[in-house]
């Protein structure tokens, strides 16, 4: 990494202040300082056009890490974590204020829902009756639509744990908004752990049947490095979905031996990133995970060689999709001035897989009256 060509580093004495407490970032040469006891900070975050106060919620553990989320879109904005030497740096992307996100942003940090990922041509078909959303995404609809979860404003509630601080967040979203239906109470809960981890849990109930496939959309970089292509990915899946050239899952389920997708042991991103072909290119693909059961199992082991993070992702869903920020293209400056480029990221996104609505073969996503939806993934952060 050339400091030169990364703002985010460029002062070695740059201090960031989060909701009274203050981190040092990785470049600094500033012992690590004394980590605060764990405590949840609410702060002012800016208002909407109709003057609605959004708010940002601050979990820190005994270890010094740091989270914020805010309530617009339940968006993670930040995420502190130290490197092998102790210093802490900010590990997702994202913006300076609340002005980004309300902008064109693609997705950073954000809660996704109803459904995450694709559907295609906007359409499904649910017990004889055919439903129609809004296709934001070339000819299909992409997380949830025009103003999926992403887009709303939930209410926030702090959480007494013993091993950590959380935060509660929770939407009703109404029968028909964005085309689907019934009325979905849903909950989103944040926990920074004492481990070192960052829980998120989902929950929710409808009235009426409807799909439910929800994930979290952050970027990840765990070195502040230019792009993430030299980050070391191992993957708990051996097999994948194919799409077509709009990205839907033609229905296969492949395997991964022999493939550009083959993550089964240890690869840096970059390694085979250019024998997949397309416009941008990359990797934008739903992984089918090994292991089979609903409890948690890992999913993903990322390691950044420059500063030693490692980040373990554990979760109770099939499948988690791995994309390779092909899409950002130097349009969008971030937090701390930095103008994210191809690649500048990775996401993570746990989930059931793309378009389950019109693929009988793929794991339901229909939630029904008097069931519980539930979801859980865990990101365990560790040094080399």
């Amino acid at each position: 990494m050339n400091p030169k060509t990364f703002s985010y580093w460029t002062s070695s004495t740059l201090l960031i202040s989060l909701a009274s407490l203050s981190f040092v970032a990785a470049k600094s040469s500033s012992p690590t300082q004394t980590p605060p006891n764990p405590q949840i900070t609410k702060n002012p975050y800016g208002q909407l056009a109709d003057g609605t106060r959004i708010d940002s919620y601050t979990l820190k553990n005994k270890n010094g890490m740091a989270a914020r989320i805010i309530t617009y879109g339940a968006i993670l904005t930040e995420l502190w974590v130290p490197d092998r030497q102790g210093q802490f740096a900010d590990v997702v992307l994202g913006f300076e204020n609340l002005e980004g996100y309300l902008g064109e942003s693609p997705y950073f940090g954000a809660t996704i829902g109803r459904v995450a990922n694709r559907i295609a041509n906007g359409k499904f078909t649910l017990d004889g009756k055919e439903y129609t959303l809004a296709t934001n995404n070339g000819p299909n609809s992409l997380h949830g639509g025009n103003q999926g979860f992403d887009k709303v404003v939930w209410e926030a509630e702090p959480l007494e744990v013993a091993n950590g601080s959380a935060v509660k967040f929770n939407y009703l979203s109404p029968d028909g908004e964005e085309g689907y239906p019934g009325n979905l109470n849903t909950t989103v809960v944040y926990t920074l752990t004492d481990d070192n981890e960052l829980k998120i849990e989902y929950t929710a109930e409808t009235d009426q049947a409807t799909p439910v496939n929800l994930t979290n959309h952050s970027y990840w970089n765990l070195d502040g490095s230019a792009n993430i292509l030299d980050h070391e990915l191992r993957l708990a899946a051996d097999h994948y979905t194919p799409v077509d050239e709009t990205l839907i899952p033609t229905g296969e389920i492949a395997p991964v031996a022999g493939t550009p997708m083959d993550f089964t042991r240890p690869q840096t991103i970059g390694s085979r990133i250019d024998q997949l072909q397309g416009d941008p290119g990359g990797y934008d693909h739903n992984y089918v995970l090994t292991d089979k059961k609903p409890s948690m199992k890992l999913a993903a082991r990322v390691r950044g060689p420059q500063s030693g993070r490692v980040m373990e992702v554990r979760t109770t869903e099939p499948g988690v999709q791995f994309y390779s920020g092909n899409f950002l293209d130097g349009t969008i400056t971030g937090k701390y001035g930095q103008v994210y480029q191809k690649h500048a990221a990775f996401c993570l996104e746990t989930q059931h897989f793309p378009d389950a609505v019109n693929h009988p073969n793929f794991p339901s996503i229909i939630l029904r009256p008097g069931a519980t939806y539930q979801s859980m993934s865990v990101y365990k952060f560790l040094t080399d």
